[in-house]
């Protein structure tokens, strides 16, 4: 019996869920919600890197599905790889970020008085809403990877449910919304320990040491997975 494909859209919704709370999704993410001391930017990002996946995986599923084509195996597994270069990229920009932070310390009426301050985006307004577009804009660049990485894939899964283009295009819209609702969900939990740390700086400071860290190590492994165990450098070199 077939799947009506009304079912089917639903299960793209589900699958797109699924699909925003792999790892390398989620602590990619991280590093970018480690920055933000504000949840609703936390959420944006979320937001922003589900718009950057949905995009990729849309343009590029729909111009194989038309050409009846899929990504090289070779090709597929280096976009792969660049996820775990990002991840490492992402994980040391989030380290170093933290000497930027600076806390000044004075006593005034014998009571001890704490200064936080970034050095990068202290100042004018104009500086901190850059800040925030940028920081938007990364997400949306990280999903972009994401969704190119994850593209092979996605139009294996869409030509196996659906019959036709135009089925082929809702159905990855709807994998897309289930992704931006899932990360909008992740993101949001994740923030959580940094925003309510934003005050505190050495705890906040561990905790986006820990996220960097985890996403430096994870990286590598990730590119150790793909390159070797995978046998991509193989591919390479053949």
């Amino acid at each position: 019996m077939e799947m009506s494909f009304l079912s089917i859209l639903a299960l793209g919704f589900v699958l797109g869920i699924k699909h925003a709370i792999e790892p390398d999704h989620i602590i990619a993410v991280s590093t970018i919600a480690s920055q933000s001391k504000k949840l609703f930017r936390s959420t944006l990002a979320g937001v922003f890197w589900g718009i950057g996946h949905t995009a990729t995986l849309f343009i590029i599923g729909i111009i194989l599905i038309f050409m009846k084509g899929e990504i090289p195996e070779k090709w597929a597994m280096s976009l792969e790889f660049l996820v775990g270069i990002m991840l490492v990229y992402l994980g040391v920009t989030t380290v170093f970020s933290l000497k930027n932070i600076h806390v000044h310390q004075h006593e005034h009426d014998g009571e001890e008085h704490k200064h936080i301050h970034s050095h990068i985006h202290s100042g004018k307004h104009e500086h901190k809403r850059q800040h925030k577009n940028v920081s938007y804009l990364k997400s949306m660049l990280i999903g972009l990877v994401h969704g190119l990485a994850g593209s092979g894939a996605m139009v294996l899964l869409t030509m196996s449910t659906v019959k036709s283009v135009w089925e082929a295009a809702i159905y990855i819209l709807i994998f897309g919304v289930g992704t931006v609702i899932g990360m909008l969900f992740f993101t949001t939990i994740i923030g959580l320990p940094f925003v309510f740390s934003a005050k505190k700086i050495r705890l906040n400071k561990t905790l986006t040491k820990i996220t960097g860290s985890i996403s430096i190590v994870f990286g590598i492994y990730y590119m150790y997975n793909i390159g070797i165990t995978e046998g991509l450098f193989q591919l390479w070199i053949q």
